[in-house]
């Protein structure tokens, strides 16, 4: 996501100054293609830039990036402005808001709800969460990313949503690949199904990116299973702090768990169908 992103600004004529990334190769690979320089720490993409967007893991990576000892994006960072991207709990970007501002900084969530090809096409859905003055001055480069740009609220709002929009498009995955095997294994025709789902109320997104996918066991990496089980589970994670059960959200993690216990964590997160199929492989059994 972060490449094509940087991919995206440059082809829109911003100087792109310097790319980092924990994977060494990569960065210089990438760099070698956008003409800047190929961090070898956090600082120095503060130095660099003016804007820093980071697109990271997970809670532990963004406090890593922002507070880790020794090395990272706070170092020297009066006057700069971060934008980050990563589906991360709500809290952490309300504490990393609170860290860049005593740094002299700014921050603005700028939480995802696309995938790779939308990155690269400038395509993105974008939900921003922050300063509604710093969400203006990004405004101009977010615009450059993505098709809707949606300013929620403050810091950790848009990261509310951005989880709620995964717990909900993974229960429809986990939905849609049961559908599908159990129409498999009463011998119905799944192009037939997939076209009758389309037209009534058991369509959703999900079956337009997914279905065809499930049904010829492509499962080429866009959206991780590994990612849906970390999602789901700070979506759970909300729904336990206000004290409701979420019995949906719940069952859903633990096939996504499943998958990566069984080393399947990452294939797409189409890839659930592996474990609702009859007779696919020792991942599914006879469970429908």
């Amino acid at each position: 996501m972060g490449a094509n992103m940087a991919r995206r600004l440059k082809d829109r004529q911003f100087h792109v100054t310097a790319v980092y990334d924990t994977n060494r190769a990569a960065a210089t690979s990438l760099a070698a293609e956008l003409g800047c320089a190929a961090a070898q720490d956090l600082a120095e993409v503060t130095a660099a830039s003016d804007v820093i967007f980071t697109v990271v893991t997970d809670d532990n990576a963004m406090r890593n990036i922002f507070a880790g000892t020794g090395d990272n994006l706070l170092i020297n960072a009066r006057g700069k402005l971060f934008i980050n991207c990563a589906t991360i709990s709500p809290q952490v970007h309300v504490d990393v808001e609170k860290l860049a501002k005593k740094a002299g900084a700014e921050t603005l969530e700028a939480c995802m709800a696309s995938s790779i090809t939308q990155a690269r096409e400038g395509k993105l859905y974008l939900m921003c969460g922050g300063r509604e003055e710093t969400f203006r001055k990004a405004e101009p480069i977010l615009k450059e990313l993505g098709s809707v740009v949606r300013f929620v609220g403050k810091a950790g709002e848009a990261a509310k949503v951005k989880a709620l929009v995964n717990m909900v498009m993974n229960i429809n995955t986990a939905g849609l690949a049961e559908g599908l095997a159990l129409g498999a294994a009463l011998g119905l025709d799944l192009n037939m199904l997939r076209a009758v789902f389309s037209q009534t109320g058991a369509n959703s997104r999900v079956l337009e990116t997914d279905g065809e996918d499930m049904q010829n066991r492509e499962h080429s990496c866009f959206f991780s299973a590994a990612h849906a089980a970390k999602d789901s589970g700070i979506a759970l994670e909300l729904g336990r702090s206000l004290g409701l059960d979420l019995p949906l959200a719940g069952a859903t993690k633990e096939q996504y768990d499943r998958m990566v216990a069984e080393g399947l964590g990452e294939l797409d997160k189409s890839g659930i169908a592996e474990l609702t199929f009859k007779d696919r492989h020792k991942h599914s059994g006879n469970r429908v």
